[in-house]
């Protein structure tokens, strides 16, 4: 890092706010995080972390954007012009009091002289959170490659944002897996949709209808044009490898399964919505990390077994917004294998389809026993020694939950 008083170095893994409070406090002029001449003085409200009475005068504690928590100081309102987060911080009280101290929400209404320490503590925790959660959404719009967006709420605890979990937007490939072969032919067609386009020529039926929406049962292929294909990015039958097409929000639950998705928008039967991606690893190194997993009682293994059972997805710490699809007996979403560039029969994509219309700001789910071909009913799944050797208790709350993963 450049400043006037010649170089300093700081850790590299520090956030830009961090960056910007050791540049202010020290006095360092740096260009690339925004510090300035012109601003190394400024002082923009970031939170408020405490209320107090004092002879009769309201003041809040604030703490300054891009200076340290030894620069806080208190403020009378009038000095204060940041309506949305005295809003915030209100908001953020009267729920630490009304359900750790319900007694004490009638405070709210009056002239109370101070909070307790406990709720200022709650106060600066959520604060702290919701910037940490802000920053994780917006490093998951910058690395997705689609184009809808991704939000993140959290309006049930103070969990923030996974600490070993890196998005992709594809397949990660790991030792002694090969997921770049490229298709060595691709169609002609001047109009895939009636045509002899790749899926004829695989020897199966065209997946999508003129809507673009899934026509084939369950278990049945998906072949995709290709690279080599001289249609147009606008063709028909290119569908899941453009991406994601919803706006979906990364949102905690309620009811102790931890982070969940739900879209923004509708989505009509028969849709694309997203792919499943992650590591891809071997049958035997899925069977070690299973092992690893046991203890925690979570798995993101997802077993690519269409025509052989040589590899396995893991989606546990690389993954996209697949990785935080909860599990249910009666999902919304269901899995086809898709072929695109790669025709590996042993390495298919995975692609979630919605069985039916969802409507906007409903959680999307699929059934963690779900297979991309075959039949789907319980008696007939075949799941990997790595799935299979623990039992974990189903809170989906479908009326045909079958009570356990």
């Amino acid at each position: 890092m450049a400043a006037a008083r010649g170089a300093w170095c700081v850790p590299c893994l520090a956030s830009n706010e961090t960056l910007q409070e050791l540049c202010r406090k020290e006095l360092l002029i740096c260009h690339c995080i925004g510090i300035t001449r012109r601003n190394i003085n400024n002082y923009e409200v970031e939170y408020i972390c405490d209320r107090k009475m004092e002879k009769g005068k309201e003041y809040f504690l604030v703490k300054w954007k891009g200076w340290p928590d030894s620069y806080n100081t208190w403020e009378p309102t009038e000095n204060l012009k940041c309506p949305t987060l005295l809003k915030q911080f209100y908001s953020d009280l009267y729920n630490f009091l009304s359900e750790l101290k319900p007694e004490k929400t009638n405070l709210l209404k009056n002239n109370f002289k101070s909070v307790d320490q406990s709720a200022a503590d709650y106060i600066v925790k959520k604060a702290k959170q919701r910037i940490a959660l802000k920053r994780w959404e917006e490093g998951l719009n910058r690395k997705k490659s689609h184009n809808g967006m991704i939000y993140v709420e959290n309006n049930v605890d103070l969990e923030g944002p996974p600490r070993d979990f890196y998005y992709i937007n594809d397949y990660k490939t790991t030792p002694g897996v090969n997921t770049l072969g490229e298709a060595i032919v691709g169609c002609d067609c001047t109009d895939c949709f009636s045509g002899k386009c790749c899926p004829m020529e695989a020897g199966v039926d065209f997946a999508y209808n003129e809507h673009r929406q899934i026509r084939i049962p369950p278990g049945r292929p998906i072949y995709e044009c290709n690279a080599r294909c001289k249609c147009s990015s606008d063709c028909p039958n290119r569908v899941v490898q453009k991406g994601p097409p919803y706006s979906l929000c990364i949102f905690r639950t309620e009811n102790g399964r931890g982070w969940g998705v739900k879209t923004l928008q509708k989505i009509k039967k028969h849709s694309f919505v997203m792919e499943y991606v992650g590591e891809v690893i071997t049958t035997e190194e899925a069977e070690r990390r299973g092992q690893q997993y046991d203890s925690t009682g979570i798995t993101y293994l997802f077993d690519l077994d269409y025509e052989a059972d040589e590899f396995t997805v893991d989606a546990a710490r690389y993954g996209n917004v697949s990785h935080f699809v909860n599990h249910s007996c009666d999902p919304n979403l269901q899995v086809y294998n898709v072929f695109i560039d790669n025709l590996d029969v042993r390495l298919p994509r995975i692609a979630l389809f919605s069985t039916r219309q969802i409507k906007a700001g409903e959680e999307l789910s699929f059934d963690y026993q779900m297979k991309g071909c075959g039949d789907l009913s319980t008696d007939s799944i075949e799941l990997s020694p790595a799935k299979k050797r623990i039992r974990t208790a189903c809170k989906c709350g479908a009326s045909n939950c079958r009570g356990y993963l």
